[in-house]
């Protein structure tokens, strides 16, 4: 009689299935995401067209970081602050899962792997015991998903990772996460979550979407990187120039060969003349001195200019002020001008923190739901808070605050007025508490003084009475 397979300790059939087909997807897009991440790096190999350079130079590899400058000017542009309920309920449970999580700085990672390789993974799980749930960001060179365009959500997701030379295998599926390690008779589960939520908890944030893409796009575009390799040959030309070139070309007529040979007749080498005796000739045996001259040196400034011509093209690219990648013009742009140029990055980043906002929030709610076993009410919205893109001055947002209060179109204790002033999540909780802590000391005072003036009254009550009363008195007699 056949002992049937324990299932915690094995795959089944279609888990094994799924796994394969997943790994082959995870293998399939390595290759692209890779080449991304050497552009950011700047570790990419430069496509030499084998003309201009010499075989003795091919080794030498020249760097120009423009896609890593693109991609980080967009991500410090995009700094998540907080989580709250938007009904204005207290938030500290969700800040209990953010601070847990190290979510806020988490996020900043989360943020630049989206934009380098155009997508980046949210998986959450239950945490240890008596602990909040887990949520990690996951690289799409570790994780991959299978999506539904119809329902907008995940059917399987696999994450692989190397555990002390061990591959180990994390299968996300809608009622449970599986935890196998690769053996030499194949894939040994060690572990099943079941947490029974009808849908795989792992959240995909894209960039740059389209409807017949949603798995993303990168902002190291193909034209970004053809304009890089660009750039890079021609710093290598001129390094190839300096090369050849940095020391002048010099032509003697004229001259013996004695002048080329040292005091035991043996021929010096190129440098050695070079530096040496041909500065100091002979008169040959007519007397005539030998004819020494250079060849006009080399000038960069031709590749400098076609240098910079890339740097323009690359600003275009980007969305970013030409400045940013360093060039710079004879007349200094104006202030107007910077912030004119800013405008197609500050408008990048909104659309952005509005696409990864919502990974943000179905995160949260995810987390609620394996702390709570059921999800959070959908009437009950969470937001996610930014700190503005556009970077403007303290001055400009304090007046931008003044007017609409002196316009009464916002109430002067608002706390839309702190967030546009440029206040922190943390330093509004704190000006609230100071609020509160004013206001009732205010109130005190005002009691203690309603109270003084009572007791005042009070004191005087009985001579009053006396008065009236002998005035009666009197009359009566």
């Amino acid at each position: 009689m056949a002992i049937p397979a324990l299932p915690l300790l094995t795959l089944s059939d279609d888990e094994r299935q799924l796994l394969t087909a997943l790994r082959t997807d995870l293998m399939e897009h390595r290759f692209r995401l890779e080449l991304l991440d050497s552009y950011f790096n700047g570790e990419q190999i430069i496509r030499d067209l084998g003309i201009s350079i010499p075989p003795q130079l091919q080794r030498l590899h020249t760097v120009i970081g423009w896609p890593r400058i693109g991609v980080e000017s967009l991500e410090q542009r995009l700094d998540l602050e907080a989580f709250r309920w938007a009904d204005g309920s207290d938030p500290s449970d969700l800040e209990e899962i953010a601070e847990s999580n190290d979510l806020y700085d988490e996020s900043s990672l989360a943020h630049l792997d989206a934009l380098t390789y155009g997508r980046e993974y949210v998986a959450v799980g239950s945490g240890e015991a008596g602990d909040p749930p887990l949520i990690t960001f996951e690289s799409p060179l570790d994780m991959t998903m299978f999506w539904d365009a119809r329902l907008r959500m995940a059917t399987a997701a696999l994450r692989e990772s190397i555990e002390d030379g061990v591959r180990i295998a994390t299968l996300y599926l809608q009622d449970q996460t599986v935890y196998a390690a690769e053996t030499a008779d194949g894939w040994e589960v060690f572990d099943r979550d079941e947490h029974r939520l009808g849908m795989v908890p792992v959240l995909r944030m894209a960039n740059r979407q389209r409807t017949a893409d949603r798995v993303g796009k990168s902002e190291i575009t193909p034209e970004v990187m053809a304009i890089t390799d660009a750039a890079c040959r021609r710093l290598m030309g001129i390094e190839v120039a300096a090369e050849f070139f940095g020391a002048p070309q010099r032509y003697i007529l004229g001259a013996s060969e004695s002048a080329f040979q040292d005091a035991e007749g043996n021929t010096k080498d190129a440098w050695e003349t070079y530096i040496g005796r041909v500065l100091a000739l002979e008169r040959d045996e007519d007397g005539q001195v030998p004819t020494v001259g250079a060849f006009t040196a080399h000038d960069p400034s031709g590749q400098t200019k076609i240098i910079d011509l890339y740097a323009r093209i690359m600003a275009s690219q980007l969305g970013v002020a030409p400045h940013v990648l360093g060039y710079t013009s004879d007349n200094p742009a104006s202030a107007d001008a910077i912030r004119y140029a800013d405008n197609t990055q500050i408008k990048k980043a909104e659309r952005r923190i509005r696409r990864f906002s919502a990974t943000h929030r179905d995160a949260m709610r995810l987390a609620l739901w394996f702390r709570d076993g059921e999800p959070p009410p959908k009437t009950r919205r969470i937001e996610a808070v930014w700190r503005n893109p556009a970077t403007p001055t303290l001055a400009a947002q304090v007046d931008a605050a003044t007017k609409l209060v002196q316009a009464q179109i916002l109430p002067a204790d608002s706390d839309v007025v702190l967030e546009m002033v440029g206040l922190t999540e943390d330093q509004r909780r704190r000006v609230a508490i100071d609020r509160r802590r004013t206001a009732g000391a205010a109130a005190g005072g005002q009691l203690m003084d309603r109270l003084a003036a009572l007791s005042g009254q009070g004191a005087q009550l009985p001579a009053a009475a006396e008065v009236t009363g002998g005035d009666s008195g009197l009359g009566q007699q």
